[in-house]
């Protein structure tokens, strides 16, 4: 028999892992807060339903969710109508949201205590690693509830990593995010600086890619277009990873930093400058078209 997932969040990233799974031949349904999500998920051949009273019915072994922040997860585990109350102690549940430590703690812990097993999973790849299914996963919780989740874990992601206890895996994730948004500002820097000095971008990218200036911006993700095929940068800067989540990131970052006193003066500057990117008006747009700021006048192509 099928195993039988319910998915809530079925935006950019949670869509395709959605459908990757019903590829798999397992039971899929989801649901979605936004009508425009779930007309998409439609059209990818996925069941939806309208409301999460018709998701987490009798037959339901896994809860995925993939939300936009802390207090949405919060108030579909256990919230007046949270899930949590609904299945039952054999079901498994998997939050693949970013969200704060604490928020992630709470949750499982309320799971704990009615014999639930959870894990926080949150995911790293962008669109093209959920598409493809070579999301890097990183999963807090019981090694008991980490060896029941890697079947699926695997169809939806290439690396899966075991970061720790509950919590750790957004702690990972958080981690890792602060040095992604650090390493593309400084991307954006490195490729405007060698703009102005009149050397060549495509090869000043070749040569950063095999040298040791290199990083996942520069290798696979260029906040500039024409350098690789099917990055944002060269689709108008069309997320991705929205400006807006990255933003979200860097703050969730901070915050962990100021609760464990922790100086973190470049993460502290990413914050500063994707915030105010966001501000004016771009959280919308994918992470990457920070080069723009960076750059100024030194580009002579639009991010809108």
């Amino acid at each position: 028999m099928s195993q039988s997932i319910a998915f809530i969040g079925v935006g950019n990233m949670g869509c395709p892992m959605a459908e990757n799974l019903m590829k798999a031949n397992k039971t899929v349904k989801v649901f979605d807060v936004s009508k425009k999500m779930l007309d998409i998920a439609r059209d990818k051949k996925l069941e939806t339903v309208s409301n999460l009273d018709d998701l987490i019915t009798g037959d339901v072994d896994t809860v995925i969710t993939m939300l936009p922040e802390g207090k949405h997860s919060k108030e579909v585990y256990l919230g007046e109508k949270g899930i949590i109350n609904k299945v039952s102690k054999d079901c498994l549940l998997i939050d693949c949201s970013t969200i704060d430590i604490q928020t992630s703690i709470e949750i499982g812990n309320k799971a704990s205590e009615k014999q639930i097993l959870m894990i926080d999973a949150p995911v790293s790849g962008g669109v093209m690693g959920a598409q493809k299914a070579t999301l890097n996963i990183m999963v807090g919780g019981s090694k008991e509830a980490f060896e029941k989740a890697l079947p699926l874990l695997k169809i939806m992601g290439k690396n899966i990593f075991h970061a720790g206890d509950l919590g750790s895996g957004n702690g990972a994730k958080i981690c890792n995010n602060m040095a992604l948004g650090i390493a593309m500002i400084a991307a954006s820097e490195s490729l405007m600086l060698a703009k102005r000095l009149n050397i060549d971008i495509k090869k000043v990218h070749e040569i950063m890619k095999n040298a040791s200036g290199n990083s996942w911006p520069i290798s696979v993700y260029p906040p500039l277009p024409g350098l690789i095929d099917g990055t944002p940068s060269n689709n108008n800067y069309r997320p991705g990873f929205s400006a807006g989540m990255m933003n979200k990131d860097l703050k969730l970052a901070h915050d962990c930093a100021k609760s464990v006193n922790a100086e973190t003066p470049l993460g502290k500057m990413a914050l500063e400058i994707y915030d105010q990117f966001c501000k004016d008006g771009n959280d919308a747009k994918d992470f990457s078209a920070i080069s723009k700021v960076i750059g100024g006048s030194a580009w002579d192509y639009p991010i809108d």
